[in-house]
């Protein structure tokens, strides 16, 4: 039993003689030094990697090391291969057309898809880069600008007159609208440039095109939204259209609307029931 002792005090070098001696004596003649033992297996990491696991494994005290699920080990594989980024991605399209030859057949139907994704992301890009303000233009550029603008563009010009305050005030909310919506065409353009004897209660005039064709209209003071007219009445107008895709949840002009039409149902319940009164004060006539 002293030998075993000797051997936990010793370190790694005994390990096997310590194990092997305490095995061999019977429980009564260990004492102590035996609780020391199984006190010292029972610290231990099974899990861990260590001599004196192995050695705990070889005299059946640990069960055998498990081995790693395949299906683990392939789940594993596979997130990894999803995380890794492919060279190609961290490339220009200058680098990409000259990296072209370094790689096999599925790299480069990957990097085709991939050199069409940037291209569109350019073309995007240098579609915002384009718009993002309130342009004038005059009448003879109409065609160009609005008529024959691209097909995925949505263009809306306002029709004005500087001597009106409400055309200033549908202008100075358009600026807004266009730096928040710069994938959209905005356009304003004097009445006169683009049609003669324009009627001023027409103004303001806003319209909206798609595909060369109109797809919305608001003509004149009323339906432009009035002359208190908010920048976001003017966005619900134009998302109602489907020219912008707005982060307005509501109508911003529901209360007003909501208050008019109790008025009005207020003032015909009103006239009703001075109707009803008349006719039992009118006298009656056999």
């Amino acid at each position: 039993m002293a030998e075993a002792a000797v051997g936990l005090e010793r370190g790694a070098g005994c390990f096997e003689r310590a194990v092997s001696c305490c095995l061999r004596q019977p429980p009564s003649l260990l004492g102590r030094e035996r609780r020391k033992f199984c006190f010292i297996i029972l610290k231990q990491d099974p899990n861990e990697d260590t001599e004196w696991n192995d050695i705990l494994r070889h005299f059946g005290i640990l069960p055998p090391k498990e081995k790693p699920k395949d299906e683990i080990e392939e789940m594993v594989l596979h997130l990894q291969k999803e995380a890794e980024v492919k060279p190609y991605e961290r490339m220009t399209l200058e680098e990409l057309k000259e990296a072209e030859d370094d790689f096999d057949e599925t790299d480069r139907k990957a990097i085709e898809k991939y050199r069409q994704q940037r291209l569109q992301e350019w073309k995007c890009l240098q579609r915002r880069q384009k718009y993002g303000e309130l342009r004038e233009i005059c009448g003879e550029q109409y065609v160009k600008e609005v008529t024959n603008a691209p097909e995925d563009v949505w263009v809306i010009i306002h029709l004005y007159r500087s001597s009106m305050p409400m055309c200033l005030l549908v202008n100075e909310h358009l600026s807004l609208l266009a730096r928040k919506f710069p994938e959209v065409k905005f356009l304003k353009a004097i009445v006169n440039s683009c049609i003669q004897n324009y009627h001023d209660r027409c103004l303001p005039t806003i319209l909206v095109y798609k595909t060369g064709e109109i797809k919305g209209r608001f003509i004149g003071v009323a339906e432009c939204g009035g002359i208190y007219l908010k920048v976001e009445e003017l966005e619900w107008k134009l998302a109602e259209v489907g020219a912008i895709e707005t982060d307005l949840e509501e109508n911003p002009k529901k209360d007003i609307i909501n208050m008019m039409t109790l008025s009005v149902q207020n003032v015909s319940a009103h006239e009703d029931t001075n109707t009803k009164s008349s006719d039992v004060l009118k006298p009656c006539i056999t």
